[in-house]
């Protein structure tokens, strides 16, 4: 390796990896705003949070690379740009194309490693990061009993508490209602003061109670059966400790299998046989529809009589014989009837369109590993030109541009998608538009690099404009010079 190609490799990773992190932080802040609601108050430990943050990661980055490779290209040639170097590099006979050779390279490394990352990675780490995010969702907050309030997230069990000490979390003023067997508060505990705790394993609450006092019901039915005696007892007590059984408050995981077939936990080849088996379903599904409505009774195909008809039935004149009320039952039945078609088809329309529109989202997915991974390539043909254009580094100028094409890029990317969930435009289309239309910028760019052009030169533009108009007008002023005119010249009439 050169030592040219040393140093423009140094000076591309480096703002390569910072950039790298400083979008994976940003993403990631995304996601945790997302589901912030979900992971607070839930008691999780600290090496289930880094699991999951661990596994979301994962699956955002093929989302980071291509800006990472954007900012990057940029930053690197903007700095040599600012700092003269790559005016010496030019001076010394050094194309351009010759100078981002080697990032060139590493772009297309970029590009395969991150689509093989997508295609086997990311579906594993996106599996194990819906199941941790569905466990975490289905799990039951942290005990929270504040004053003033009944807490009944316990099963079977309300409790509310008059006041309660910040320092040493007891709790005074003590109400407990029992209805664990579905009959109502028939037992009740009161206590001046006391104490809560759960188990490490959250399975088991223990509530030490002192001075208190207790009611209970012994024949829940009685007001239900019209009694207006019934049997009951109460006491009191000094101390008193109350054990009651957890449910839904311990981390439990799900399993990870419920969530296999989904289209964002598969790979290309399981998303293309996935789609190709939708497909198919569907055209069949449209052929035994459109096989079943032929052959209605309203709309039953029937082969023509070879046997030459010799009177032609009037059908209206026969309608007009029937009776008034064979008329309305004839109608009321032929309106029955259509009805029944009308709603059959669009039945079956609706049908057909669910399962299109699944279809899309398979081929969305599978489409979008292929983009994203094209996307690190066609983000340096953008950057590493435009860098050399502008020849400023640093983190001001690059990121705005940055940003600003990438925002061009997702907008397209999420129009297009969009288009495609409708059924409005097909796969292809609406996932590579934003490549289609980012790569004729990307060769502009290119060329004028290359050409040591100046992007907001208005004189290039104009001339351009107009130059068919200025070939025109020499192409008529030519033919002006081969006519000869003759000026006579007189005495005037008097």
């Amino acid at each position: 390796m050169k030592r040219l190609h040393k140093f423009i490799l140094r000076s591309f990773f480096g703002p390569m990896v910072m950039t790298f992190f400083i979008v994976m932080f940003i993403l990631l802040l995304q996601f945790l705003w997302k589901y912030i609601d979900d992971l607070v108050g839930k008691g999780l430990e600290f090496n289930i949070i880094l699991e999951l943050l661990f596994y979301v990661s994962a699956g955002l980055v093929p989302m980071a690379l291509p800006l990472s490779v954007l900012l990057a290209s940029l930053m690197t040639m903007g700095n040599l740009g600012e700092h003269n170097e790559l005016l010496a590099m030019k001076s010394a006979g050094i194309s351009l194309p010759r100078i981002m050779l080697p990032m060139a390279v590493v772009s297309v490394a970029i590009t395969v490693v991150g689509f093989l990352f997508a295609d086997y990675v990311v579906p594993v780490a996106t599996l194990r990061a819906t199941g941790l995010i569905r466990s975490v969702q289905e799990q039951r907050p942290e005990l929270a009993i504040r004053p003033g309030v009944i807490y009944g997230d316990i099963s079977g069990y309300s409790i509310r508490v008059g006041a309660k000490d910040p320092s040493t979390q007891e709790m005074r003023d003590v109400m407990i209602y029992d209805h664990s067997g579905d009959q109502g508060n028939v037992s009740v505990v009161k206590a001046t003061r006391g104490h809560i705790q759960v188990s490490k394993d959250k399975t088991r609450l223990t509530l030490e109670l002192y001075d208190g006092k207790m009611f209970e019901e012994s024949d829940p039915d009685a007001l239900s059966k019209g009694d207006t005696k019934f049997a009951a007892r109460w006491g009191s007590y000094k101390r008193q400790k109350v054990v009651r059984t957890l449910e839904g408050f311990a981390f439990e995981r799900k399993d990870d299998d419920s969530f296999v077939k989904s289209f964002r936990v598969m790979n290309t080849h399981q998303l293309a046989h996935a789609s190709d088996s939708m497909r198919q379903d569907a055209m069949e599904y449209t052929q035994a529809q459109y096989h079943a409505l032929a052959h209605a009774d309203l709309l039953q195909y029937r082969l023509p009589d070879t046997v030459e008809a010799h009177d032609t039935l009037n059908f209206q004149a026969c309608f007009d014989t029937l009776s008034p009320s064979t008329k309305l039952r004839v109608l009321t039945q032929a309106n029955s009837n259509a009805q029944s078609l009308k709603n059959q088809i669009q039945v079956a329309g609706s049908e057909l369109t669910y399962r299109l529109k699944t279809e899309a989202r398979f081929s969305i997915e599978y489409h979008r590993k292929y983009t994203l991974a094209l996307a690190c390539l066609i983000f340096f043909l953008i950057g590493a030109p435009l860098g050399a254009i502008i020849r400023k580094g640093g983190l001001g100028v690059p990121v705005i541009i940055s940003v600003v094409f990438f925002v061009i890029y997702y907008v397209i990317s999420i129009s297009g998608e969009k288009m495609v969930r409708g059924l409005k435009i097909g796969e292809v289309a609406g996932m590579w538009g934003s490549t289609w239309i980012l790569l004729p910028i990307a060769v502009f760019l290119i060329y004028k690099a290359t050409t040591d052009s100046v992007i907001l030169n208005s004189e290039w533009y104009l001339n351009t404009l107009l130059a068919p108009v200025k070939r025109i007008k020499k192409l008529f002023g030519r033919k002006q010079k081969g006519r000869k005119d003759v000026l006579v010249i007189g005495k005037s009439k008097p």
